[in-house]
């Protein structure tokens, strides 16, 4: 059993989502995806203003070993970068559950129901 945080929402890609009191998304990658994609050492970034829809490619992160895009779990607008992993993409695999890539204001909070929480995600990465 991977260690999960259970307040987050998490997709089938592999990004975990937390939802605060502004209605604000903040998004990073799971433990799991970090240890599969080993030590990263570049990440891009989305603009800050984009539009984003549910499921779309925004970010890329790059491993030793691979580049994965990042896809966004919810619609809304960037409203933040974490602009300290562009220098240090290590951080994310020191702690991904604290290391949020960024964020989204979202347009509808229903959208957070079709991700899984951690039960789901762990039977999932398991299965």
């Amino acid at each position: 059993m991977t260690n999960l945080p259970t307040g987050l929402k998490y997709a089938e890609s592999h990004e975990w989502a937390d939802l605060d009191e502004q209605n604000i998304v903040k998004v990073g990658i799971t433990d799991h995806a970090q240890e599969e994609l080993g030590d990263l050492v570049f990440i891009e970034l989305p603009e800050i203003g984009n539009r984003v829809s549910a499921g779309e490619q925004c970010a890329v992160v790059e491993s030793v070993k691979a580049a994965s895009d990042i896809y966004s779990p919810v619609s809304g607008v960037i409203v933040e970068v974490n602009g300290a992993l562009l220098d240090s993409p290590e951080k994310v695999n020191d702690d991904a559950f604290s290391a949020w890539l960024f964020s989204v204001k979202i347009d509808n909070a229903d959208e957070l129901e079709k991700l899984m929480d951690a039960d789901g995600y762990n039977a999932m990465i398991n299965a």
